[in-house]
């Protein structure tokens, strides 16, 4: 048996997965999130520990016997947070979140001190990511910056819980903006932007490569075996892959969430920074991977259908998918920077807007146009992909939004690809983790990183191709930067 252990946000999610690939079980453990002031985020690490705990007893009690047969442990997590240590490894303050927005000075001043930023690091710098973070840390809290002795990712603080040592791995690191991506190692440079070192920071290692065993005392508390490898493990976008079994060139899904996200595996390190792309370290060896991130997707059908009154997203999408082609070339069309836009804009300050409201614009066609604009946001997002050299014929469609089969066909369309969907047990980084912990027992990536069943699939449609051909190219002349 393997466990996969997944830090969220909002919840950490723990997995059983036995050797014939059948989740055995999950449970979770609820997570809250402190806002001290506007655009801050942070959460305290030991609660991360304390429900990593929680969760596994639960899954203990559930299935005992196959609990205690775990060979390994494999971890995801939130990335880019920034848990800061002192020498005696206490916190010395709340970890400050990857949606945590203070320091956007600091990713101004960090691009003009080194313009070869983004080449290095596979992205721009974003308030999102930790290097900028410590830029704030050292300039707001500087006697507290002195007593920084180590920094870690979320679910690296959970690994120091289990063994007692410092270590990352490739994928969580590229969001760092401290790794030189093409090099898989810690760059200099980048340290030096934020007054750092590499004595300040984690061992690394591959996703799948051991990262540690757990220790005696450890084990006992949690009633596993002493000494099981603890996996290198992943960011939670490149453990949802492995989970998904898109490890090779040109594999990829899109995830349809609070946020929406492209992630296509690429054959080498292939940035393109100017769109606002990402290209980060794989969670295997010597693979990399891109993705294009918007930040209001299925939360923007959400928004519509609070604003309609609607009992949840799904009605508003079962109305909009009765509309015929006719009907939905009168719709509005919908721009959903609703909080903003990272790829292909980087424009924090723009905001969404309906274009072409008449009095025929009904609850149907408001619910179009705003599933039509999420999906022509990821349009812009594949084309900034292709732009820097990827190429897919198919993504796995996971998140909220899978469950509308509407929004499947309109995605294939529009993005003219194949879009399969899976069961909902097959998705999430909490499978990928015992995935990688499964690896770091010696077993064949090719035995172990299996595609999940195909629930259904979706071809694009012709005509509704020429529809949306029209109505994208008016989508792109609406843009305006904030």
């Amino acid at each position: 048996m393997f466990i996969g252990i997944d830090i969220g946000t909002s919840e950490v999610k723990v997995l059983l997965l036995a050797p014939d690939h059948t989740v055995v079980g999950t449970c979770g453990s609820a997570l809250t999130v402190s806002r001290p002031h506007p655009g801050h985020s942070e959460q305290s690490p030991q609660d991360w520990w304390t429900a990593t705990c929680t969760a596994l007893a639960q899954l203990r009690e559930m299935h005992p016997a196959e609990y205690a047969a775990a060979q390994g442990i494999g971890l995801s997590g939130q990335m880019h947070g920034a848990v800061l240590l002192d020498a005696q490894d206490q916190v010395l303050r709340p970890a400050i979140l990857w949606n945590d927005t203070r320091a956007a000075q600091e990713c101004v001043d960090m691009m003009a001190a080194l313009p070869q930023l983004p080449a290095l690091a596979g992205s721009l710098a974003m308030p999102g990511f930790t290097a900028p973070k410590l830029l704030w840390v050292a300039r707001h809290e500087p006697q507290l910056f002195q007593r920084v002795a180590k920094v870690l990712l979320p679910k690296d603080y959970v690994r120091l819980m289990l063994t007692g040592e410092y270590i990352s791995d490739m994928s969580d690191a590229s969001g760092t903006l401290w790794l030189d991506v093409q090099k898989r190692a810690w760059s200099d440079e980048l340290l030096a932007l934020t007054q750092l070192t590499q004595a300040h920071m984690p061992r690394l290692v591959e996703g799948s490569e051991p990262g540690g065993t757990l220790r005696a005392d450890v084990a006992q508390a949690l009633g596993l075996p002493p000494g099981i490898v603890v996996a290198g493990g992943a960011g939670d976008n490149a453990a949802s892959a492995v989970g998904m079994g898109a490890v090779q060139a040109g594999q990829g899904f899109l995830s349809l969430g609070t946020s929406g996200v492209l992630f296509v595996v690429t054959p080498s390190y292939q940035p393109n920074a100017a769109s606002a792309t990402h290209a980060f370290c794989h969670a295997l060896p010597q693979q990399w991977h891109q993705m294009s991130v918007m930040l209001s997707a299925a939360s923007a059908l959400q928004w519509v259908s609070d604003l309609l009154g609607a009992p949840h997203a799904g009605a508003v999408a079962e109305k909009a998918a009765a509309l015929s082609l006719a009907e939905r070339a009168a719709s509005p069309l919908f721009l959903p920077y609703l909080g903003g836009e990272r790829t292909p804009h980087n424009d924090a300050s723009v905001r969404g807007s309906l274009h072409g409201l008449s009095f025929d614009t009904d609850a149907a066609r408001l619910g179009y146009a705003v599933i039509e604009g999420v999906t022509f946001g990821l349009k812009d997002g594949l084309a900034a992909l292709h732009a820097a050299g990827s190429t897919v014929n198919r993504l796995s469609l996971v998140g909220g939004g899978a469950r509308s089969a509407f929004w499947a066909q309109l995605l294939a369309s529009a993005l003219n690809v194949d879009i399969v969907t899976h069961g909902s047990s097959a998705v999430g980084g909490a499978l990928g983790a015992a995935r990688l912990a499964w690896l770091a027992t010696g077993a064949d990536p090719g035995a172990v990183c299996r595609s999940p069943e195909v629930e259904a699939s979706y071809h694009p449609d012709a005509a509704e191709q020429d529809l949306l051909a029209t109505r994208y190219a008016h989508f792109r002349s609406l843009y305006r930067p904030a």
